[in-house]
């Protein structure tokens, strides 16, 4: 066996299911579907087994292992012990997931992809495929188009541009990260003029897809981001001329974007009630300091807040949906990890850039008396530097390090300028013999076969999932999807709470069997509460099949606790009214019926408070509940 050539196409193999991996979760809508990210994990899995290979095809093969290696790890270990005492296992699992897809990436790329060809063919194709994401972006803002590939966009993000992404403000996060790398190789690489020009042409439309986003933190973010770079630049002799050219471009690209971009006092305001509502993101962030403060040290689990938020909800009429994330990374991290993982990932971010600045003057040329000599490694250090930099401003009003195409550029972009560490010290390279071998190779087919397992999982999940949206509501063919996707992963309580709720309605559609029916639709409500104790709707349903089968007196317990787990959300008051009205129906006295009836009739009204105009249930039965008290007045005197 030629060793050489085998390790010479494992090299290759990595570099290119890294760059897929690159290049097909941006295109995918940022990866945020199961069924997007599951190809990341597969490419992810193969990434694993060509490395490991090569790692044993080439007995030279080294590690590249620098402190913030060890600080990555760091976190990894935190993570699988969090997972492990997570109260939803299923949530956590994913997240876990997303975690060891990312490490994976960053150990790759540091230990594979640190010679110069390679770092350039990433960084050109990261630059290459963010200008043609910037341009579809640019399309959709001029021809005010409101979908991506085959999706229809929330009308919460109309008129502004997205690219491949849903949410314009993770577009804003996916360029404000590369342009600081594609103006850095224009003005500082050595590359041929006409690449130079190409890669500064680049710039100027990633530079004009971020104005279209009309993200807010974007521009806040790039603007930062930028007086950093041309404040360096413009205090280098060589680079002064080049760099307020740039730089005048740039502000020309602004200008014209501000005043001539057809901001017609209709779009003006359009534009100014949608960010008015995406300012909501402002009112998350008290209860989500509640909810870390009442779980300080570890936080609430891997991605836990949206499941948790229900319970701290207030009682605001523009919070009723569910928020998904903190719109924060800093106190998304507190809630979900507490502040032993939140002082983990700082350290990962305060090593890093301790290394940058002790490492930067290694990775620049030495000036001459006429000239500064222009430097890739220069280019990209910087670049990617400053990119990190650039979403670390844009964490503070958004979540783009939980989109998976952001968090895979990121740890992308901080891999590369950590093999560039090597140039300040040979101290991080690490020569692996038998035993520290063997640890490394039991470590990485861990890891292999964990997410190989995962990702079959997931497919086969993913799968049914997709077959059971097809099928016709509440059908029988719904629920043998649905049952088996439950028998792929048995752990998701989505899964179950679905199932569950196709036999409620089948059984509500009544029929001979409609009691047996509800009893299954029981069955998996009461699985979907063990796997998450947090949600309302699984409580709710079972008391609405209780109610149902007549066992009433049974049916009150359960929508205590959904109270309990939302106290502030419409639905939930809405059918814990429903379930004052089913026991005013029971009763044949006429006093407690009219007390049943003005309970209801309160907490109707308080839904309705919070959501009225998507709240058919809460209207119909307030008219019902007014007509209703209106007669009993007549029979029961006070």
């Amino acid at each position: 066996m030629d060793r050489e050539r085998v390790d010479k196409w494992c090299a290759r193999g990595v570099l290119g299911l890294v760059l897929a991996i690159l290049v097909y979760s941006p295109l995918a809508t940022g990866a945020v579907r199961p069924q997007d990210f599951v190809v990341v994990q597969w490419l992810t899995a193969a990434l694993l087994l060509v490395w490991a290979i090569r790692f044993w095809v080439n007995p030279k093969h080294r590690l590249l292992w620098s402190p913030v290696s060890w600080a990555v790890l760091a976190f990894v270990v935190y993570a699988i012990g969090r997972y492990a005492r997570a109260d939803i296992e299923y949530v956590a699992r994913q997240e876990l997931i997303r975690v060891i897809v990312y490490a994976v990436v960053f150990y790759a790329v540091v230990t594979n992809l640190h010679r110069q060809d390679a770092t350039q063919l990433v960084s050109m194709t990261l630059i290459a495929l963010a200008t043609l994401i910037a341009m579809y972006a640019i399309v959709q803002f001029l021809t005010e188009s409101d979908r991506v590939w085959g999706f229809l966009r929330p009308d919460l993000y109309h008129k502004r541009g997205s690219g491949t992404f849903i949410c314009p403000n993770h577009l804003a996060g996916y360029l404000e990260m590369i342009l600081p790398l594609a103006l850095a190789c224009t003005l500082t690489g050595r590359f041929e003029h006409v690449t130079k020009i190409l890669v500064g042409y680049c710039s100027l439309v990633i530079f004009t897809g971020i104005a279209v986003s009309v993200s807010r933190g974007g521009w806040l973010a790039t603007c930062l981001t930028l007086m950093v770079l041309f404040f360096w630049l413009l205090r280098q002799r060589d680079y002064r001329l080049q760099a307020a050219l740039l730089l005048a471009a740039l502000a020309v690209i602004a200008t014209v974007f501000f005043a001539k971009a057809q901001f017609s006092q209709n779009r003006q305001n359009q534009l100014l009630v949608a960010l008015q509502m995406e300012d909501l993101r402002f009112l998350l962030w008290e209860p989500a300091s509640r909810m870390w403060q009442d779980h300080l040290w570890w936080g609430v689990g891997p991605a836990h807040f949206d499941y948790r938020f229900r319970e701290y909800r207030p009682a605001h009429d523009q919070l009723q949906t569910r928020p998904d994330r903190v719109h924060n990374d800093y106190l998304n991290t507190l809630v979900d990890w507490g502040l032993v993982g939140a002082i983990l990932v700082a350290a990962i971010w305060a090593i890093f850039f301790w290394e940058v600045f002790r490492s930067w003057k290694y990775v620049q040329r030495a000036p001459n008396d006429l000239t500064t000599k222009r430097s890739n490694k220069t280019s990209l250090v910087l670049g990617a530097s400053l990119g990190l930099l650039a979403i670390l401003f844009h964490s503070f009003l958004d979540f783009n390090m939980h989109i998976p195409a952001n968090a895979l550029v990121a740890v992308t972009l901080m891999a590369l300028v950590v093999g560039h560490f090597r140039f300040a010290t040979e101290k991080h390279w690490v020569t692996l013999h038998v035993p520290l071998r063997g640890v490394v190779t039991l470590v990485l087919l861990t890891a292999l076969v964990f997410l190989g397992l995962q990702s079959g999982k997931r497919t086969v999940e993913c799968y049914w999932l997709a077959q059971a949206d097809r099928a016709p509501n509440y059908s029988r063919e719904q629920a043998q999807a649905l049952e088996k996707a439950l028998a792929a992963d048995p752990q998701n309580p989505e899964t179950a709470y679905e199932l569950g709720e196709v036999f409620r309605a089948r059984s509500w559609q009544g029929g001979d069997n409609y009691q047996e029916l509800a009893e299954t639709a029981m069955k998996w409500l009461k699985r979907s509460m063990e796997l998450n104790p947090f949600s309302p709707y699984p409580y709710l349903r079972y008391g609405m099949c209780l109610h149902w089968i007549n066992r009433n007196a049974e049916a009150d317990a359960f929508f205590k606790q959904a109270q309990k787990l939302d106290p502030n959300g419409f639905y939930t008051l809405a059918l814990i009214g429903w379930h004052y009205v089913q026991r005013a129906e029971a009763s044949d006295q006429p006093r407690l019926k009219v007390e049943e009836y003005k309970a209801a009739k309160k907490v109707f009204e308080e839904s309705l408070r919070l959501n009225w105009s998507n709240n058919p249930l809460g209207r119909s039965y307030l008219d019902i509940l007014n007509r209703r008290l209106a007669e009993l007045q007549q029979i029961v005197k006070p």
